[in-house]
């Protein structure tokens, strides 16, 4: 798959339930990392995600019919709040997530800064986000396994 091949736009209400599909599958690895399948991406329920969809925009990228990418964020009190970036494993590294996540902050422009968070041995996403100019600012310990960092990124617009 090549980056010229996708285009990334707007989810439908038809699509939560794939979405919803893909999640579980990308957040597998997230669960094997810290060996924990009670992470609740994995036990999101058709009913949640559509309330989420009622309150976020849901950004997506399809390749032959099928999404492969998704990420969702809404605005409050100036911070963008951006969660689940999420790519398929057979479509990942190569550029997606940077894709996604460029195209949710550009989405919420007029937002003075972007929150998000990942969990602590997710070196990879990390790495993404620390690359994309994002700063971590407080970890917070969910359960033994389990520890969240959350970074920030001020808008360039507002510096």
């Amino acid at each position: 798959m090549t980056r010229l091949d996708v285009q990334i736009e707007e989810a439908d209400g038809e699509e939560v339930a794939e979405i919803l599909a893909l999640q579980k599958l990308a957040y597998t690895s997230e669960a094997e990392l810290i060996d924990d399948y009670t992470i609740p991406p994995l036990h999101q329920t058709l009913e949640e995600i559509q309330a989420e969809f009622a309150e976020q925009v849901f950004l997506k990228v399809e390749h032959e019919n099928e999404i492969v990418g998704s990420v969702r964020g809404y605005v409050q009190d100036g911070t963008c709040y951006i969660g689940k970036l999420i790519v398929h494993p057979q479509a990942q590294n190569q550029g997606l997530g940077t894709r996604l996540l460029k195209a949710i902050e550009g989405h919420f422009s007029e937002a003075q800064r972007y929150e998000l968070f990942t969990g602590w041995k997710s070196v990879k996403n990390l790495y993404l986000y620390e690359k994309l100019g994002y700063e971590r600012f407080k970890e917070v310990k969910v359960s033994d396994k389990l520890t969240l960092v959350y970074l920030q990124k001020l808008n360039k617009k507002d510096r």
